[in-house]
């Protein structure tokens, strides 16, 4: 039996589709290796949503070439749509862009002699023997199973090159979802996660217009899906009808991932993110307000072309007053074809960025803590993921709200929902729970 070996790098679309290759290629009659041992094909599903996203996506290329010497190195992803040289230099056979990734199998049968040195994605003709459109029935590694319902983006901030390398957004029709969520449930995931990469953009190229929302309410009826949860969905997406499905649904997580990105007006502009800090302050707030408890997220880039001390302070109100339980902060990167890398080459300096990402987390953590302690001595099901790393004797679940909870069990209770009542927990970042 012939062996493939899978790389992922970046999002959970990338992750998503993963998956839907793995699947694929057991299909066809391949075993996945998952240990050290060199396999036949190495599948290298690649990022470029920043610099660093495109060095590390190349060094994997470069690891699965030196440890799988005669494998097939397959690469595909959102890196594969540029740089091909670089991709090729580090070892790639074959380069399948972001659009013909289901056309990967079509080159296997043949020996690598037959091809071109390098196999383009213009070459790539749609095959006859291969086209799925089931999507996946189990997500591996994972207690929580991603779906992913849309692709694409039609927004183009000034600084994402996304649009660029995944295209224009695309839905997948409701029927599909449903099948496809029938089946997950059906491996025993109780929880799914909806995700895209602009998921509030589902639908509205679908020829009879349908919404996220209708999309969670026909998911509901799902018997044996206990959890649905939203991966991230832009402010300006989020409708009265979304909001008015939090109030009253008994399975969607109340969890909102709202990019913020900047919390100045000028920055805001610059990036093309279409709304005001104000405005994404008082919606943020009316959500707050109108589903209690809800846990909010968000994404803040630091160190955007000509911003400035007072500038960043704004971003900093902002964090402030929505109180997030998380931030995932990061540094402006330069990418070659987004409009921010043709308009701007005045750079932030590093060690302002790096002080800058500092002074976010340490407010991010103090914002973490505020909100758990706010559930200190409640009781909450809990949906256990996997052993604590740190102690064994620990497992590691995540309640509706994203709150990380550590219980102590000698018995085995991964994907288990258990109901705890939690308690200040002694790891940072962490409560704890006992059995009710």
């Amino acid at each position: 039996m012939k062996t493939v070996k899978f790389y992922t790098l970046g999002c959970k679309v990338n992750q998503y589709d993963t998956q839907n290759l793995r699947e694929s290629f057991e299909e066809a009659g391949y075993k996945e290796e998952a240990g050290g041992r060199p396999v036949d094909v190495c599948v290298v599903n690649t990022c470029t949503v920043t610099h660093r996203s495109d060095s590390d996506s190349l060094n994997i290329i470069r690891k699965a070439k030196r440890f799988n010497p005669k494998a097939r190195i397959i690469v595909t992803g959102c890196l594969a749509e540029f740089d091909k040289h670089k991709i090729k230099d580090a070892g790639a056979d074959l380069i399948v862009e972001n659009s013909k990734k289901d056309n990967i199998l079509k080159f296997l049968p043949f020996r690598k002699s037959d091809l071109n040195d390098i196999d383009e994605h213009n070459e790539i003709d749609e095959p006859v023997f291969f086209k799925r459109h089931k999507g996946i029935s189990y997500f591996k590694d994972h207690t929580r199973a991603f779906l992913k319902i849309q692709d694409g983006c039609n927004n183009l901030c000034s600084y994402c090159k996304v649009p660029l390398v995944r295209g224009p957004s695309r839905s997948k029709p409701l029927e599909d979802i449903v099948q496809e969520a029938g089946r997950l449930v059906a491996g025993g995931y109780k929880e799914i996660v909806l995700c895209g990469i602009c998921l509030g953009a589902y639908g509205k190229d679908l020829e009879t217009k349908i919404s996220l929302a209708q999309v969670i309410e026909a998911l509901e009826k799902k018997e044996g899906l206990t959890f649905i949860r939203l991966s991230s969905i832009e402010l300006n997406d989020i409708t009265a009808s979304l909001i008015s499905l939090f109030c009253r649904s008994r399975k969607l997580c109340p969890h909102l991932h709202i990019p913020l990105q900047s919390g100045d007006d000028a920055i805001l502009g610059k990036m093309n993110r279409r709304y005001t800090a104000d405005h994404f302050l008082d919606e943020v707030l009316k959500i707050k307000k109108a589903v209690p408890g809800i846990a909010i997220t968000t994404d803040v880039m630091v160190g955007f072309p000509t911003e400035t001390e007072e500038q960043f302070k704004n971003t900093l109100r902002v964090i402030r007053k929505i109180s997030p339980l998380k931030v995932h902060v990061f540094p402006y990167s330069r990418r070659e074809g987004t409009r921010a890398f043709a308009t701007w080459s005045v750079w932030i300096k590093a060690d302002i960025v790096n002080r800058r990402i500092a002074q976010i987390r340490a407010l991010a953590q103090e914002s973490s803590r505020t909100y758990r302690m706010s559930f200190v001595n409640k009781t909450m099901d809990v949906l256990i993921e996997r052993r604590w790393k740190q102690d064994p004797d620990f497992w590691l679940g995540r309640t509706p709200n994203y709150l990380e909870v550590l219980v102590k069990s000698q018995l085995h209770i991964e994907k288990k929902l258990v109901r705890l009542k939690l308690k200040n927990g002694p790891a940072p970042f962490f409560l704890t729970g006992n059995f009710c």
